[in-house]
């Protein structure tokens, strides 16, 4: 993959219109995790220090249109306590004269991008607009990377275009989970339902050594070999979708492994009494809520050996008690791996972060995505329109 970093381009005096991420939660019309600033800011301060200005291109939430619920000026505050400077703000309309002063290591702030209608049409006409504001483009949201949009995709053809640090992170730590693992290669995927992660299932069992199964997914795929459910959540209909994804795996040599295990309740709320029956003998009035001791010590064996683990989706219901426990004990065996320098380990997702987060094991993961959606079809192996404008601008410069 060649894409140009800024990082390594001669940024003295130039504005750099940057695509961020910094759609933070908001409570009370304040920002209530600035997680996102943080991050973006601690790239960013490098390149004002070099000489950039910088005009910077985001969105807040999924407004239809104006909506000043949604507006930017609301974090333009907390982005200037993260970057340490002013930071200027100003509608679309203005931004151009804005701009236009801007000096060395100052930075404009540009009101929400999905306010303009053009910008999820990925309109040509709205990507002049935003290519007119600087010299050069940088991408660093690879949130968004999966949509093509005038922010991150047309805009990328119309000036020189550069990944941003956190975009070169994120794309680095998944190429060295999937495109090139340290062997052997794991993934443990969970979640809901088979359906949602069918594409994901069938590209990690072509590229990895192992894929565990969780969650409710492990429900679909142990009513697939016969195995009773009870009253727990599954997908009979995707019975064929199961099979097909074993005859991938098969022909790729990849094992799938499935809970030896499984506790069970009789109702679904904290601390409700629970019991640890076979795989095959979950009771008719019972539902499956977690692996069980023996599907975790399986699972700990296949990460003791793990050179490259890959992590989207928890192995059971993990937000309560006492249904944590697998999620939660997997998730630190993983983080001690390591911290000791053994294993690679890549997770994104929002309950995934939230498993690491309440396992106390995100800090020790070598890389924690929180992209959503653009990560889940980068495990589906699917091109994202944002990094390909990427790899079009850097082969045609």
């Amino acid at each position: 993959m060649t894409i140009a970093a800024i990082t390594g381009a001669e940024v003295a005096g130039r504005r750099l219109v940057v695509r961020a991420d910094l759609n933070v939660p908001m409570a009370g019309g304040r920002v209530s995790d600035a997680t996102r600033l943080t991050r973006f800011a601690q790239g960013m301060r490098p390149l004002l220090a070099r000489g950039a200005a910088l005009v910077v291109l985001s969105h807040l939430g999924r407004p239809t249109g104006r909506d000043e619920r949604a507006s930017l000026a609301a974090i333009a505050g907390d982005l200037a306590a993260a970057l340490g400077c002013a930071v200027d703000f100003a509608t679309l309309d203005e931004a151009v004269k804005a701009a236009a002063r801007l000096r060395p290591g100052e930075v404009l702030l540009v009101e929400n991008i999905r306010f303009e209608e053009g910008e999820a049409r990925n309109d040509p006409a709205l990507a002049a607009r935003l290519a007119a504001l600087g010299d050069f483009y940088v991408n660093d949201a690879f949130s968004c990377a999966h949509r093509a949009h005038a922010s991150t995709a047309a805009i990328a053809g119309l000036l020189p275009a550069f990944a941003g640090p956190l975009m070169m992170e994120e794309l680095a730590a998944l190429a060295a989970a999937l495109e090139a693992p340290a062997r052997p290669s794991v993934a443990i995927v969970g979640g809901a339902k088979v359906s949602s992660k069918i594409g994901v299932l069938k590209h990690l069992v072509t590229r990895l050594d192992h894929v565990i199964v969780g969650g409710g997914m492990a429900n679909t795929f142990l009513f697939a070999g016969g195995m009773p459910m009870g009253r727990s959540l599954h997908e009979p209909g995707q019975t064929g979708t199961v099979q097909e994804i074993l005859a991938i795996a098969e022909a790729h040599g990849c094992r799938v492994h499935l809970p030896l295990d499984l506790v069970v309740a009789r109702e679904f709320r904290p601390h409700a009494p629970a019991e640890i029956v076979p795989a095959d003998a979950c009771p008719a009035d019972a539902m499956i809520l977690d692996a069980g001791p023996k599907a975790f010590a399986t699972f700990a064996r296949i990460l003791d050996t793990a050179r490259t683990i890959l992590w989207n989706g928890p192995l059971g219901a993990f937000e309560i008690e006492p249904f944590d426990r697998a999620t939660l004990a997997l998730a630190r065996l993983a983080a001690g791996l390591t911290d000791a320098g053994q294993t690679v380990t890549v997770a994104g997702g929002g309950d995934t972060v939230a498993a690491l987060n309440a396992a106390g094991a995100a800090e020790s993961f070598t890389y924690v995505s929180t992209a959503g959606g653009a990560f889940l079809e980068w495990l589906e192996g699917r091109p994202l329109p944002g990094v390909q404008a990427l790899l079009r601008a850097d082969a045609a410069s």
